[in-house]
């Protein structure tokens, strides 16, 4: 199995809230690019999967592996209405025998299944409002600790829930699995892993960020004509990943079973005050579901390409305030890489300034290729929650239901300013 990116150095300077780690990319960004590999470390970025976790751990030691039990036979039990009964046994568990990343990853992962499922029920409108202490406590702290909210996040279900059934075969969704099922059959499956596959098809084109910037340094048009186009050809492979979902998801499936159990407890009508966290907070709090804007790596080529959603470093509209808050939803370590990429010269001034044709339209094909991911991603969400939520028996809420994403929402309106947002970085032509 292969060792950990993780090691015991940036767990300290990660915990010491990245400030170093960013100081080190500002410095270090534009070194030979065969060292870039260990400046990504740093940030908890893989060679093979980029932001998704390397090998996730299965299990747990004991006594954490009395949550494992309950995560691995959720479904079930939450069909045989055991679910709340099971969980309001447990015993309040210390955190401090989690020892690792990986292993307290598995853990984030394995008690956010748990909080939804507790939190969501059989999916039929019986919702719990207050989370038991015995979940939230360890939760919450556990939570602190990775600097993550204690919700279920795109970094646990999609970056952290996977492993491979043969270890010596290739990252392929036949060769692969999730570790923990929602209700819904394989929808969960198809959801995840043809995320984490869209994820590691872009990640390809993060090993090229360092030449980028040293391109830009040395004012060297060539080297970042080959760079961008690598960048280019990377997202063209992720939109052509995404196009698996239509073969392993159920649109059906996917709306009126999977989304309830991705739904958080901000902009969510049927928990609009919130979720206690007992035995933590003294009132509830509000946190958004997992959403597509958690993942960093389509923020990275924002930022990389300069594909403004703000004016100025304030967010220009909700779109742009959303995107920023769920940054707040990322490992921090991939929050202070996207951190560090704003802080290096701008590709796209140096793209405008050197008035070279060709490097302006290899610009243009990077952006293009964001813009259509944006443009498939609405494709996406029109098929799988807009129209099974017009399917669904007419009632006042359902209109409001119809364009809430999980991560709390007006999906449609927020892609929609997103990819307008991305067009509109598209350099004219003179």
């Amino acid at each position: 199995m292969a060792t950990s990116v993780i090691n015991r150095r940036s767990e300290a300077t990660l915990a010491g809230g990245g400030t170093e780690l960013t100081a080190r990319m500002a410095g270090d960004m534009s070194s030979p690019v065969e060292n870039s590999w260990t400046i990504f470390k740093e940030y908890h970025i893989d060679e093979d999967v980029g932001f998704a976790l390397p090998y996730p751990l299965e299990d747990l030691p004991h006594p954490y592996d009395a949550w494992i039990s309950i995560a691995r036979n959720l479904p079930e039990l939450i069909k045989n209405n055991q679910l709340r009964v099971e969980v309001e046994k447990l015993a309040t568990l210390n955190i401090n025998g989690l020892r690792g990343h990986r292993a307290q990853r598995l853990a984030h992962l394995v008690l956010g299944y748990i909080t939804m499922a507790y939190v969501w029920g059989q999916g039929d409108g019986d919702i719990r409002k207050v989370l038991p202490s015995n979940i939230a406590v360890p939760y919450c702290k556990l939570s602190e600790k990775l600097g993550l909210p204690p919700i279920l996040l795109y970094a646990d279900c999609v970056l952290a829930n996977w492993k491979k059934k043969d270890l010596n075969g290739p990252m392929t969704y036949e060769n692969m699995d999730i570790l923990f099922s929602f209700p819904g059959g394989d929808c969960g499956k198809g959801f995840f892993l043809v995320s984490l596959l869209v994820e590691i098809a872009a990640a390809s084109a993060i090993k090229v960020i360092p030449s980028i910037f040293d391109a830009v340094q040395r004012k060297d048009s060539d080297t970042l004509q080959k760079a961008l186009l690598e960048i280019s050809s990377s997202l063209h492979k992720a939109l052509e990943v995404f196009s698996q979902i239509h073969k392993y998801v159920d649109p059906n499936l996917f709306f009126n079973v999977l989304r309830i159990y991705l739904s958080g407890w901000k902009g969510n009508p049927l928990l609009s005050e919130g979720l206690l966290y007992e035995g933590v907070w003294d009132t509830p709090k509000k946190f958004a579901g997992g959403s597509a804007a958690q993942s960093s790596i389509f923020q990275c080529f924002d930022v990389l390409l300069g594909i403004q959603h703000s004016i100025g470093g304030v967010p220009a509209d909700s779109a742009a305030e959303f995107l920023q808050e769920m940054r707040t939803y990322m490992p921090p370590a991939h929050h202070s890489f996207l951190l560090s990429l704003k802080s290096k010269p701008s590709v796209r001034e140096f793209v405008l300034s050197e008035g070279n044709a060709t490097l302006q339209e290899i610009y243009n094909k990077c952006v293009q290729a964001m813009v259509s991911l944006r443009n498939y991603h609405l494709q996406i969400v029109a098929k799988y929650i807009v129209i099974p939520a017009r399917q669904q028996p007419q009632v006042e809420e359902n209109l409001e239901e119809e364009n809430r994403g999980t991560g709390g929402t007006n999906v449609m309106d927020f892609l929609k300013t997103v990819r307008s947002k991305t067009k509109n970085s598209l350099l004219k032509e003179e």
